[in-house]
């Protein structure tokens, strides 16, 4: 592993809506689900109502909670100077000394032994989550499966 703190974008043909993307958590033993609105203005094989679902398989933590874009490009977010681009999905891998920062994580219970770092910037919140990997979960609803598979 590199001594130096890295993001490796991981959403390619879809991100989130940028303007409400209505982001919600469930627990399901030890994953996480993440729902939300797909970006319908820059990747038009989406409608305005599709919704993505990632599924973050044996999950330790995880959190949806404060930063925003404004605080971003203020510096105000633990990785504004590091992170490539606001609003992305990424996985964050190297020594991070303040991962465990805030104050707002949830114990998801997964015994995961690859602790990787899944971050996902939203409008209005941020996502992040530790787990041994994400999947686009394959629901009926979930659009990123249908619109990704066609594509």
């Amino acid at each position: 592993m590199s001594g130096q703190l890295s993001f490796r974008k991981l959403n390619d043909g879809w991100n989130a809506q940028p303007n409400a993307p209505w982001p919600r958590v469930a627990v399901f033993g030890h994953d996480v689900l993440l729902r939300f609105l797909l970006n319908p203005f820059r990747f038009t094989s989406f409608a305005e109502e599709d919704e993505g679902i990632l599924r973050f398989q044996n999950c330790i933590r995880y959190r949806l909670g404060a930063t925003n874009d404004e605080g971003w490009y203020r510096g105000q977010c633990r990785y504004s100077r590091l992170a490539p681009e606001w609003g992305e999905f990424y996985e964050i891998a190297g020594p991070d000394p303040d991962a465990m920062d805030p104050a707002d994580w949830k114990i998801a219970g997964g015994a995961s032994t690859a602790l990787r770092h899944f971050l996902f910037y939203f409008r209005d919140e941020t996502f992040e989550c530790i787990a041994d990997s994400w999947i686009f979960e394959p629901a009926p609803d979930n659009a990123l499966i249908h619109r990704l598979r066609a594509g």
